[in-house]
């Protein structure tokens, strides 16, 4: 049983190090999801003859400084797109790592009783605990990438009515905050997992 709760730290140490990836790539939305909404904000005041002042004695100046605007939009939002494909991929490997960690307990060479996978060696956590962990860690950011994948469909719709960007703020305040990944949640889940290594 110890030798299996050893598989399961490794494991879990995979699982932090896609969540350190996570946070890089959080880091990487967030500047793109900026960048998008202050060119978004910007289209109405662009289409504003009015704004141009002694410019607008350049033929076509508006709808040049328009088109340069929404190409580099497009350019931010194919960006923001292959992010969401990079933390899919993330999703993907814990969801990977929970199913290898569930065959251990039901295919391995030996067969773990349930009485065994409740049962906890000194301060090791049971395989339970190991399985219920990897499991929420998993629900926890899948979730959160639907969400992610959601608002940033949302974004090119905004992008689309530029008369509905009052909601922007509130958008990249959801894709800050990650509501469904609960630091404190997390930071437990691993206090358990590898608790002979904080003693």
């Amino acid at each position: 049983m110890e030798g299996m709760v050893k598989k399961y730290q490794q494991k879990f140490r995979k699982v932090k190090e896609e969540m350190s990836h996570w946070d890089e790539l959080q880091s990487k939305l967030l500047s793109q999801f900026r960048n998008a909404s202050s060119i978004i904000e910007r289209l109405q005041v662009i289409q504003n003859p009015n704004n141009y002042g002694v410019l607008n004695c350049i033929g076509g100046i508006e709808d040049v400084v328009l088109r340069k605007q929404m190409e580099t939009l497009e350019t931010i939002l194919l960006s923001m797109n292959k992010t969401l494909g990079e933390f899919h991929g993330i999703v993907f490997s814990l969801e990977k790592i929970l199913q290898d960690s569930r065959q251990l307990v039901k295919g391995g060479s030996t067969q773990v009783t349930p009485k065994q996978l409740h049962q906890q060696i000194g301060i090791k956590p049971c395989l339970a605990d190991c399985l219920d962990g990897l499991r929420l860690l998993y629900e926890m950011h899948q979730s959160e990438y639907l969400l992610k994948s959601s608002i940033i469909s949302t974004l090119s719709l905004v992008a689309l009515k530029p008369s509905s960007i009052g909601g922007l703020g509130a958008l990249l305040q959801l894709l800050v905050d990650q509501p469904n990944i609960h630091k404190e949640e997390v930071q437990f889940i691993f206090d358990i997992v590898f608790a002979e290594e904080i003693c």
